[in-house]
């Protein structure tokens, strides 16, 4: 499969997602994993960083359904690196009744190809 082609796929099936673990699924081991959050003013790495994901993710999907799609703006490839920048517009129903939470937030995604050769997220940055 043509890399490009691959990474608009996971990024089209991670729009699909819908659990806490099918979000993980797309982490690599965690010593390797980054978070990066201005918004919560610090970035994480390793087991701290994909902990403070999981945290974000079960609190988000216990309180809401979410929504994602992505607007990718441009994806680069560099051998087993790769990134993609744009906008994720999420919708955030809210469980227990309400209106729907829509935001659009800046977004870049670095990749690493593992030794399988499929894509995972190595870096996200909101």
């Amino acid at each position: 499969m043509d890399d490009l082609y691959a990474i608009n796929t996971a990024k089209t099936e991670f729009e699909r997602v819908s659990t806490l673990q099918m979000c993980l699924g797309y982490w690599p081991l965690p010593t390797q994993t980054w978070l990066i959050s201005p918004t919560a003013n610090r970035g994480e790495f390793g087991e701290s960083g994909l902990d403070a994901l999981k945290n974000r993710l079960a609190n988000l999907f216990e309180r809401f359904t979410a929504k994602l799609s992505a607007i990718v703006i441009e994806i680069r490839l560099q051998g087993d690196i790769a990134y993609d920048y744009g906008w994720h517009e999420l919708t955030l129903t809210p469980k227990d009744g309400g209106r729907p939470i829509r935001r659009r937030d800046r977004y870049v995604d670095i990749w690493r190809r593992d030794k399988e050769g499929n894509w995972k997220l190595w870096m996200y940055m909101e």
